[in-house]
């Protein structure tokens, strides 16, 4: 089957390519078609580590929308930033890290080389390819943008475009986008996030058909659903419950998928704190990952959050999550991300951290020995440059699979209502979440009800919507 690719474009970053994207997908492979995520470039702190490298979770998602093995060619360029510079991993590996307007003038063909021959990799094994644009093709400022129309007409794409209803002006987007853009491979316009009667949209979109020939394929409702977007902070509302999660915000904190299944319990409260005073509502106090670990640990230390975290040891259950985890210990040294040497930590784990200069990526299993959950086997994944240590009595887990390989190596630390650990994922575990969490519950006398999180359900969901609002057969024969 000759299937051209497609790319989906959006009028702005967050108008919602990448939840379209993984319904296509899914949509695809439920028709028969054997389909590939791709996204050039992804700017992201929510990333993955599988056999090969690092990739965006966003491409990670959507490898599992189609039903296939996540491969690191499927987000050849992930950028992370870290303040006002960028870490640059490319097919994986650390390459770089850049100030932002030395990137675009850094590599730009040498990039999309790479990219090209990952996309020519992945047209090999599947019969489409659905690509992913970054934030708006219409970016005129930035002339190297290789990320949108530039490589979706290099290979001979379609494309449609993603427009945001909710946040207003959707129709001016759409026109602003058609007229600053060469679009010539337009197939169409997906109205996104909509909420009321569609009828009074109609004579807009009668306006875009007949003015400039726009051709609106389909209205998108606006739907609760559990899967993770680049922000995942904006779809999460604060709230109380049985047993409440108070996740400390950080400027550089990352990899906030960690927190998704909990954030799913129905019963659980849940809320980003940046008051060292609101911590007393919480139950569970989670420091979550840091893509600058130390600047973090020093906003922490300025805002009043160790004193704090301090006087809790103990008394309420505090979580360190990779670079939290991090934090938690004596001391932190730092020669090579920050190169701000030696930082005193929180002093919660008898613990300390070194940061090197090469990166630990490996996707892992593990046994938990912290002794109130001692015994049972979880999966995760580790993304980091510290190295820890600790008293090897009070060991979290031990490692025992790295990308598959059987090893034994100590992970994280524990105190009694403590614990540290570098397992990102560690959370997805149901039989882990559902022992600490009735845990918690109990000391408070309180009895939950939890849920097993299951990603593949809520794609299966969301495409479903997505299939019901949008001409998914005039997509197909467009393309073919």
């Amino acid at each position: 089957m000759d299937i051209r690719p497609l790319a989906v474009l959006g009028t702005s970053s967050g108008a919602g390519k990448t939840l379209i994207t993984a319904a296509l997908l899914r949509i695809f492979n439920n028709r028969g078609i054997s389909v590939s995520p791709f996204k050039v470039q992804n700017m992201s702190l929510n990333s993955i580590s599988i056999p090969g490298g690092e990739m965006a979770y966003a491409q990670y998602m959507q490898a599992l929308a189609a039903r296939t093995k996540p491969e690191i060619c499927m987000n050849p360029i992930l950028l992370k930033p870290e303040g006002d510079k960028t870490h640059v991993i490319i097919k994986g590996k650390y390459n770089t890290t850049k100030r932002a307007n030395e990137y675009f003038s850094y590599g730009n063909q040498q990039f999309l080389q790479i990219a090209m021959e990952c996309f020519q990799k992945l047209s090999d094994e599947f019969e489409a390819i659905i690509i992913e644009g970054a934030g708006s093709p219409a970016e005129i400022n930035l002339p190297n943008d290789i990320a949108n129309l530039k490589f979706a007409n290099m290979v001979n794409a379609r494309n449609i475009l993603v427009a945001d209803i909710e946040r207003g002006g959707v129709f001016a987007s759409i026109v602003g986008t058609f007229e600053l853009a060469d679009m010539k491979g337009n197939i169409g316009v997906i109205v996104n996030k909509f909420l009321g009667d569609e009828k009074i949209l109609k004579s807009g979109y009668d306006f875009l058909r007949e003015k400039y020939n726009i051709n609106v394929i389909g209205t998108v409702p606006k739907v609760n659903h559990n899967i993770s977007e680049e922000d995942s902070l904006g779809q999460w509302k604060p709230r109380s419950g049985k047993v409440n999660v108070g996740v400390i915000w950080m400027p550089f904190m990352s990899n906030l998928t960690d927190l998704e299944p909990i954030e799913f319990q129905d019963e659980i409260g849940f809320d980003f704190i940046k008051n060292p005073n609101q911590l007393d509502w919480a139950d569970i106090i989670i420091i979550p990952g840091s893509k600058l670990t130390v600047k973090d640990l020093i906003y922490l230390k300025e805002r009043g959050f160790a004193e704090k975290l301090s006087s809790y040891k103990n008394k309420k259950w505090i979580i360190g999550l990779c670079g939290g985890y991090q934090m938690m210990g004596k001391w932190i040294e730092d020669q090579y991300e920050t190169g701000f040497g030696r930082i005193e930590g929180l002093g919660l784990l008898d613990s300390y951290t070194v940061m090197a200069q090469s990166k630990i990526t490996v996707s892992s299993k593990a046994r938990i020995l912290y002794p109130q959950i001692e015994g049972i086997e979880v999966k995760g994944y580790e993304i980091h440059l510290g190295r820890s240590y600790t008293n090897n009595k009070k060991v979290f887990s031990l490692i025992t699979e790295e990308d598959g390989v059987p090893t034994e190596r100590p992970d994280g630390s524990y105190e009694e209502k403590t614990f540290g650990t570098y397992l990102h994922g560690l959370f997805e575990n149901y039989d882990f979440l559902q022992k600490f969490l009735n845990l918690v519950a109990e000391e408070k006398g309180e009895k939950l009800k939890t849920k097993p999180f299951s990603l593949d359900v809520e794609i299966e969901k969301f495409s479903k919507i997505v299939e019901e609002h949008v001409d998914v057969d005039y997509i197909l024969n467009s393309l073919m």
